[in-house]
């Protein structure tokens, strides 16, 4: 069943209007007609509003609730993608991915070795394409909310919003101790404990990073003997992180 994002104040009374380019979707793209049903989230409270379409307009579809579905679909824990700004366009697909995977929200960050460099305006331009990206991929994959793509920050203040919202706070690093440490360390996580994720870009941390963060209370892992894209990197801890906290 199709799902569409709103938000809450387009519920109302137990009607939802639907305007604009998901308007466009289900009426001229999807060929929807009236009696068929749709998925509509909020994107706040991961509450599924089973609704049904009840009328075309010149500019809006209208849909009565007919129930309202309380499962969710998040995982227990809130999970904190940094990721180095990688070249090109592997952003999207960081973004994609690691949404279907689970992730809260995406913090691009300005990294030492990042090739790119964004200005104020590349950035805006940047974060509302990659926001649009991350809506569509929580449609696909059924999420309860839409999570957050940030504006990219500095190094300096990444770390600091990390302390700020996350418990647990791992740093996938290829010169970190072995497998053991890293298992030991993910199998104490408790449901519930916010966890920040730092990923380096293309050509890894500097030293500095590595120190800074440490000093910070982060912890230092390993994903293997082989070493990981940027790209890759981040959708492993999500997987593994998505495996252990999954609730039944």
């Amino acid at each position: 069943m199709y799902r569409f994002f709103v938000n809450p104040e387009q519920i109302n009374d137990k009607r939802v209007i639907i305007q604009g380019t998901d308007f466009n979707h289900i009426k001229n793209v999807l060929r929807m007609k009236e009696g068929e049903e749709v998925n509509i989230s909020n994107g706040i409270d991961d509450c599924d509003y089973r609704c049904g379409i009840v009328e075309f307009t010149e500019d809006s579809v209208v849909l009565e609730v007919r129930f309202i579905k309380e499962e969710s679909h998040e995982l227990p824990s809130r999970i904190y993608l940094f990721q180095g700004l990688p070249k090109g366009d592997k952003m999207e697909s960081i973004i994609q991915k690691n949404i279907e995977l689970g992730v809260f929200e995406i913090i691009p960050v300005e990294m030492k070795r990042c090739v790119v460099k964004l200005d104020d305006k590349k950035a805006e331009s940047k974060v509302k394409r990659w926001q649009g990206i991350a809506e569509a991929a929580a449609k696909q994959s059924k999420r309860g909310v839409i999570p957050k793509v940030l504006m990219p920050m500095s190094y300096k203040e990444a770390l600091k919003y990390a302390k700020d919202n996350c418990t647990i706070k791992l740093l996938p690093y290829e010169m970190a101790d072995g497998m053991g440490h890293t298992r030991e360390l993910i199998n104490s996580i408790n449901k519930g404990e916010s966890i920040g994720v730092f990923i380096g870009p293309e050509g890894g941390f500097d030293d500095s990073e590595v120190l800074a963060a440490t000093e910070q209370g982060f912890e230092a892992i390993t994903l293997g003997k082989r070493i990981l894209r940027t790209e890759t990197a981040g959708m492993t801890v999500m997987s593994v992180l998505a495996f252990n906290l999954e609730e039944d």
